[in-house]
């Protein structure tokens, strides 16, 4: 492998220059033939100019990575944390919105109301019993807040990069259409996962009857129903993740321009 230190600078200044480009390179783990790119090159400011240039290529690749990881550990993290405390709200919404099926079924009503939601499930299965669906409720959360967030910073850096479009309202706009699309596909099959643990039967004990656990479920429906039953609402979500999407990232950034924060 060539280093940097191999190639032919004579003056001090060169030798210098040469110095820190290789231990800047070394520090991200570089492992470009430089020596046969600064071959081909003009003399000694080429080779100089070259080398200064692929150290930049570098840096804002990594530096674009550096960001891509941060975005998505703080999505999964924000997400997966938020919903794990809201869990009991959407357990008692879920039951709530499957009693107009269950009345159009000709079956007898579970719960009367959010109150009445509340008490059934804790005489039922205690305190525990409010977090019923929480792992697949928390995996759901995490997911979309994983696509959404990572898309909008993705999009939105691509954008301001590569086209000629600014930062207005407009590229908002763009970026918070595609993370909506990006969530709702990778959240549909999680929520499809989520809804069917919460709705199931439960036994004396607060185990459910048909599915054991998130993963139970997930391989219980592909097994039955196929793959695509995963997707089943996906069009529901997408319109509702859609506004929401648009609606927080207009905002946000809308916040970050009157605080003078810059776009990345």
């Amino acid at each position: 492998m060539y280093s940097l230190s191999n190639l032919p600078l004579g003056s001090d200044e060169n030798q210098t220059t040469n110095s820190r480009g290789e231990k800047l390179l070394q520090k991200w783990g570089c492992k470009w033939p430089i020596s046969r790119y600064a071959a081909n090159s003009g003399g000694d400011s080429t080779r100089r100019r070259g080398t200064q240039a692929l150290a930049r290529h570098y840096a804002s690749h990594l530096q674009a990575c550096g960001l891509l990881r941060k975005s998505a550990m703080s999505g999964v993290t924000s997400g997966a944390i938020a919903q794990f405390f809201a869990s009991p709200t959407d357990l008692i919404k879920v039951q709530i919105q499957m009693e107009g099926r269950r009345r159009l079924l000709g079956k007898a009503p579970r719960v009367h109301g959010t109150w009445h939601a509340f008490t059934t499930i804790l005489d039922k299965g205690g305190v525990k019993g409010l977090w019923k669906g929480s792992i697949p409720n928390v995996q759901r959360a995490a997911l979309v807040n994983l696509g959404d967030l990572t898309t909008y910073d993705s999009v939105k850096r691509f954008l301001l990069t590569h086209t000629t479009l600014t930062d207005n309202h407009f590229t908002h706009i763009l970026c918070s259409a595609c993370a909506g699309l990006v969530a709702a596909t990778m959240g549909t099959p999680a929520d499809v996962v989520k809804t069917r643990i919460m709705n199931q039967p439960i036994d004396d004990s607060g185990k459910g009857l048909i599915y054991k656990s998130s993963v139970d479920c997930l391989v219980k429906t592909v097994e039955n129903e196929g793959l695509f039953a995963l997707y089943k609402g996906f069009l529901p979500v997408w319109i509702r993740m859609a506004p929401w999407s648009l609606t927080f990232w207009l905002s946000f950034e809308q916040i970050r321009s009157m605080l003078g924060a810059t776009s990345f």
